[in-house]
């Protein structure tokens, strides 16, 4: 269900019932992209079945799916078709069209192209846990969590979202993790329950932009602190938690390729046909303790409106320099593990 997570926390006071829930969202039901749309944006069954509630509870926690239909032409094709109109118009009339002229046959071109666009379909995954006051979505995109975020707002006018921001930047802690003396070298430097694995990549803040990945590849060499003392910094670091949740945290606090492994469901209930209800109480219920752990790893919460508190300092580095090697290095591969 879950391959990303990203957080935010609702603002106090937002406790819609279930079936205040349920008609809000009816007013939204997704339809799928009319001839001339090209795109279309609304609420769906989370279980999938026609006609079922748009809003679902299960151990406690609200579950919800927007669908994303779009329909594109590419550039090249309107632009062609506009083009052979422009010449019409010049051929029957001795006139060449102006610029506003132009734009209107473009437009003209990609409405009579739409009908023959196939469309493409995306779904967000939307967790509402309001016991915590936190919503998770598995947005993957800025694109994606836009058009989530304001389908949200456009059908509870009363809810209020931001995004989810801790004492300690995950950029400052992964590098305090990754600077881990060797002597730390099986904890990866990194606290609690969390163990950091062999995926990162380091940007570099200087003019050449330089990227270092690594891929299969033990973090906790002199290597990766070279690279770090000579100015890149994180942005991307796999993690595993309590052995039961692999993932890889970003700059920007969203974890992504989330997989939950072996043993985690094992408990899957042999009544529940469908496994939704089962994959529901299990994913949110790891998440509901992996969350408040890595509140706590990134210094604690920063509520909106408080004074941020003192964040523990970071292991210090060198100034930036412009190192002697290519723009990008690659250190194995980099492919998403399926969910």
């Amino acid at each position: 269900m879950f391959k990303n997570v990203t957080i935010y926390r609702i603002a106090p006071g937002w406790a819609a019932t279930l079936e205040t829930m349920e008609a809000a969202l009816d007013t939204a039901r997704f339809v799928p992209c009319g001839a001339t749309q090209d795109k279309s944006v609304g609420w769906v069954e989370p279980r999938g079945e026609a006609h079922g509630p748009l809003a679902e509870s299960v151990a406690g926690q609200r579950i919800l799916k927007l669908m994303i239909e779009s329909k594109a032409v590419p550039g090249s094709v309107v632009r062609e078709k506009a083009d052979e109109e422009a010449e019409h118009i010049e051929a029957t009339t001795g006139r060449k069209p102006g610029k506003k002229q132009m734009k209107e046959l473009r437009e003209d071109a990609l409405l009579s192209l739409l009908p023959q666009a196939f469309p493409r379909r995306m779904s967000v995954w939307v967790w509402i846990d309001l016991t915590n006051g936190l919503l998770v979505t598995d947005a993957s995109s800025q694109g994606k969590l836009d058009e989530l975020v304001t389908a949200l707002v456009n059908v509870f006018n009363d809810l209020s979202l931001t995004l989810l921001q801790t004492a300690v930047t995950p950029q400052t802690a992964m590098t305090s993790w990754l600077s881990a003396p060797v002597s730390d070298e099986d904890e990866g430097g990194a606290p609690g329950g969390f163990s950091v694995e062999r995926e990162c990549e380091l940007k570099s803040g200087d003019e050449e932009k330089s990227v270092v990945k690594f891929t299969r590849h033990n973090l906790a060499t002199d290597e990766v602190r070279k690279h770090i003392t000579e100015g890149k910094l994180p942005t991307r670091l796999a993690m595993s938690w309590e052995g039961r949740i692999g993932f890889v945290l970003t700059e920007s606090m969203q974890l992504k390729k989330l997989a939950f492994l072996e043993g985690v469901f094992d408990d899957r209930a042999a009544d529940d046909e469908s496994g939704f209800d089962t994959d529901v109480a299990l994913s949110t219920g790891e998440l509901n303790k992996l969350i408040p752990e890595l509140i706590e790893a990134l210094g604690g919460e920063i509520v909106p409106g408080m004074a941020m508190p003192d964040a523990p300092a970071a292991t210090p580095t060198a100034a930036p320099t412009k190192p002697k090697q290519e723009a990008v290095t690659a250190v194995g591969d980099d492919e998403d593990p399926p969910f």
